[in-house]
């Protein structure tokens, strides 16, 4: 199964503090709460990543309501797989992952935008970026 990565629960609960900000500057909406349990197992365990199935029903639909708020693909249109590359110039997928990726969990996609914008090579990060409009979401 696949794993949630430290910086995309980072990134769902402050997508939800600005839908939802605290009315007493104390108390945090339920979706918050939710993410905050896995996030900080993470923090005191100094892990990195929560296998998906570790997430409770709560936290896992705060997750995807965050997760329906950023770019699905990586894609810029220029995909260099077509012509035999084993990795996207373009975006920096595998041949794999581009061809898998309709069929990929969210969880699964998250590894792979994790993955590229670590690596920082594809061109949708550099000679590109402007294609990609500045939308790489939540990944540190």
């Amino acid at each position: 199964m696949a794993s949630i990565h430290l910086s995309d629960l980072e990134a769902a609960i402050n997508w939800w503090r600005e839908r939802s900000p605290s009315p007493d500057g104390v108390a945090a909406c339920a979706e918050v709460r939710a993410l905050g349990e896995p996030y900080a197992q993470l923090v005191y365990r100094q892990q990195r990543r929560i296998d998906e199935a570790a997430l409770t029903s709560a936290a896992r639909a705060a997750w995807l309501a965050w997760y329906d708020s950023t770019p699905d693909a990586p894609c810029i249109a220029i995909c260099s797989t077509a012509q035999g590359d084993a990795i996207c110039k373009g975006c920096g997928r595998t041949e794999d992952e581009v061809q898998h990726w309709p069929v990929l969990s969210p969880a699964e996609k998250r590894e792979v935008w994790q993955r590229i914008t670590a690596e920082g090579t594809a061109w949708r990060f550099n000679r590109y970026a402007e294609r990609a409009g500045g939308r790489t979401p939540g990944v540190a």
